[in-house]
């Protein structure tokens, strides 16, 4: 073929794609079943609890009838059938029939639905790709710790990833007889590329044999170590925040060390006041031969450690305020929830201030407690 053949092929192509029907679709982005998506014919569809509506989310604070959603020329629209708890799109309560632009969130009861307008080839391209994210996001769950209710230090956790994969990491477990280790990194960025960098870090620490010179049982050293292993220039230019912690149940001393990261925090068991741990050390691959230097704390009976990432605070609020790290402290002091562990319940509270839509970033949270 000669150019001008090939431009008229290539054209013809894109013209076929371009004919293609676009649909409207929702795809769950906060609430249960989130990745689900449900497309929106020209006969509308209903929203709520049960049948008959045609979109069924089974949630206690959606309506049996909730909203009706209709199209008209090509837009969608939104009508609020009288709900207990509301509709809202990208925040404001729907008073009328209001237009849900492509990228707007619509939120019925807990569950949010991301408007999109795609070709059925192009859902079709993203569902595949979802499965393949899906399969890699098990993999990295596989790699996480098992909760421990039980015993003389019990863990619980929360691991949501904001991208369906994410760059966060953590792990736990023994070291020695007496020593106890954790630790939580946050790879900058997210997506594939992150996720598999954190599974090359988690991977090292669980191969203790390819760490050499290094003793697990001392924090800074360990830092040391991964920075000269995973340096940026031969990572895509990625980095890494990172706290690591030692506890010896014999002295119940912790020690600990951070790179780039921000505090953990030591609550009593009164629940009277937060400790911050933490020692101003580098980046993980930023900067060679960057000096680590660790701190320690001895551990109270009862206590607990909470180390998380920093997409547990960072967030916009439903009323469009940007959360800090001191906006989500109180919160950790709050009264426990009967029925659920802390990380659930840090959760659960950080996801019913935030704006709808899903959280930014990844949430990743440990909690320890030490008997």
């Amino acid at each position: 073929m000669d150019q001008e053949h090939t431009q008229v092929v290539t054209f013809a192509r894109n013209m076929d794609v371009a004919l293609e029907t676009r649909l409207h679709w929702l795809e769950l982005v906060g609430g249960f079943e989130i990745g689900r998506r449900h497309v929106v014919g020209r006969s509308g569809a209903n929203i709520g609890r049960t049948a008959p509506s045609e979109i069924i989310l089974a949630d206690s604070e959606v309506s049996r009838n909730h909203c009706r959603l209709a199209i008209e020329g090509d837009e969608l629209m939104v009508t609020d059938l009288n709900s207990t708890n509301g509709t809202f799109v990208d925040g404001v309560r729907v008073r009328q029939p209001t237009p849900i632009p492509v990228g707007a969130v619509l939120q019925v009861g807990r569950q949010s639905l991301k408007h999109e307008w795609r070709t059925e080839r192009e859902a079709m391209q993203s569902e595949e790709l979802d499965r393949d994210l899906a399969k890699a996001n098990s993999y990295v769950q596989a790699l996480l710790p098992p909760p421990c209710p039980d015993g003389p230090i019990r863990a619980d956790w929360i691991f949501r990833p904001c991208a369906k994969l994410g760059g966060d990491a953590f792990g736990y477990g023994v070291i020695s007889d007496s020593k106890f280790g954790v630790y939580l990194l946050d790879v900058s960025g997210h997506g594939a590329a992150a996720a598999m960098h954190s599974v090359a870090v988690m991977n090292l620490l669980k191969q203790r044999a390819f760490l050499p010179n290094t003793d697990l049982a001392q924090p800074a050293q360990l830092l040391a170590t991964l920075n000269s292993l995973f340096p940026m220039e031969s990572n895509a230019g990625m980095y890494f925040t990172m706290w690591y912690g030692v506890y010896d149940t014999v002295s119940r001393r912790l020690d600990f060390a951070s790179a780039g990261h921000h505090p953990a925090y030591l609550l009593p068991a009164d629940r009277s006041s937060l400790t911050p741990l933490r020692t101003r050390n580098g980046l993980i691959g930023a900067a060679p031969e960057t000096l680590y230097r660790a701190d320690s704390i001895t551990i109270s009976p009862g206590a607990s450690l909470y180390l998380f990432s920093d997409g547990v605070f960072e967030i916009v609020t439903i009323d469009g305020v940007q959360w800090g790290l001191q906006d989500f402290l109180p919160h950790v002091l709050s009264t426990p929830v009967e029925g659920l562990n802390e990380a659930g319940r840090l959760l659960r509270e950080v996801s019913r201030l935030a704006r709808p839509g899903g959280l930014d970033d990844d949430f990743s949270l440990v909690v320890l407690t030490f008997e």
